[in-house]
């Protein structure tokens, strides 16, 4: 008996680890389209560096995701004429409707289909022209067709679309880690990056950023209870330079409006310097005055279930998945996420927020992991 509660309490504290790692991965997924009507090319693309924000037609697939609904406000600000893509049911969980997106988007256009869908894809957002194309989008958990389908297919649509109409720009959301690819949505970003690179139909500007505050929310209300905070190893074994959606949703704008931007591959990090989960924990105790306490679970522990679940998967196809979600936690647990600063929000402004107001708005929904996405602390 002595044994089985030790081995439950095991499992329950790698699940707590693994979901804090796991999560600085999940940063915004969503997609959506639906069937085809090619538009006549303009007779000359738009300059849209140097062109009135007013005189540009922008489409964001992904608009309702984690970044995708910052950016699209962030556009609609500047004043362009932005298109926000969705589909029936968007948002965490689906719970928001066409209406509902509508009402967070006051000033843009709100189409509706099925992002995956190449001739929905024309029909829905290339109905009218559009100079530029703005891909948040991106997988929900990284499982290994979704990967696929989403990373690399749902916005190779959109960037198809908008060549075969004559648009201008391309902007895609990517990843800092993709400079390592060992997963398999990160191989589904680089080859879609490769095929953008590749193409000389429209400029582009591909943004990688490091990782998002929500991301590292996990354990907010597991410090606020003045519980333990779950880390791998000694809590060093990785870094990061957050940036917060709103810092990164202004640098994926300039992607538009700044000509220096085009045509390149640009790492984006937060301001201030990489912080490993060992200092982050160290500020949420600070914020929340709660002695520090923690439970370090052995890197080494991540292997014994990756392997494990890979000998499965090979009788239970139903397991590959979970195995490649053990190689992301494992992955964000020892790499480090950093890139060149940008923005003003640092992640101890964003923690000290959360402390005074809670994680409204931050709730990781379809990408938590073993339910834990951090956003029950309230004020």
């Amino acid at each position: 008996a002595c044994v089985a509660m030790m081995l439950t309490r095991t499992v329950m504290l790698l699940q707590v680890a693994i979901a804090t790692a796991l999560n600085v991965h999940l940063g915004s997924r969503l997609a959506l389209a639906s069937s085809a009507r090619l538009i006549t090319p303009p007779m000359c693309k738009l300059d849209v560096a140097a062109a009135n924000p007013s005189d540009v037609r922008v489409l964001v697939v992904g608009a309702t995701g984690y970044i995708g609904r910052f950016v699209t406000k962030e556009l609609i600000r500047r004043g362009y004429q932005v298109t926000a893509f969705t589909r029936e049911k968007a948002g965490v969980g689906g719970k928001k409707g066409v209406q509902d997106v509508s009402s967070d988007f006051p000033g843009a256009k709100v189409v509706v289909g099925d992002v995956s869908d190449l001739a929905s894809v024309k029909e829905k957002g290339f109905s009218e022209p559009i100079d530029v194309v703005v891909s948040c989008l991106a997988s929900r958990t990284g499982g290994l067709e979704d990967s696929w389908k989403i990373d690399y297919g749902a916005s190779k649509n959109a960037l198809d679309a908008l060549i075969d109409q004559g648009g201008s720009h391309y902007v895609l959301l990517s990843a800092v880690c993709v400079q390592k690819p060992l997963l398999e949505f990160q191989r589904a970003k680089l080859k879609l990056e490769e095929d953008i690179k590749s193409q000389d139909g429209v400029s582009y500007s591909i943004l990688r950023p490091t990782a998002f505050f929500k991301s590292l929310a996990g354990q907010v209300q597991i410090v606020k209870e003045g519980k333990p905070y779950v880390m791998f190893g000694d809590g060093q074994l990785s870094k990061a330079n957050a940036i917060s959606e709103a810092d990164l949703a202004t640098v994926i704008a300039d992607g538009i409006s700044n000509k220096e931007m085009h045509n390149q591959v640009l790492p984006v990090g937060g301001p201030g310097k990489p912080l490993t989960p060992l200092e982050q924990s160290k500020i949420l105790f600070e914020l929340f005055d709660r002695e520090p306490k923690y439970i370090k679970v052995p890197i080494g522990l991540m292997d014994v279930v990756i392997n494990g679940l890979d000998f499965l998967g090979n009788y239970f196809p139903g397991l590959k998945d979970s195995a490649e979600f053990g190689r992301i936690g494992k992955y964000y647990a020892v790499e480090d996420m950093v890139g060149p600063s940008y923005g003003t929000t640092t992640l101890r402004d964003f923690f000290k927020d959360v402390a005074e107001n809670g994680l409204e708005g931050q709730e990781l929904g379809d990408q938590a992991v073993f339910n834990i996405d951090g956003a029950g602390a309230k004020k």
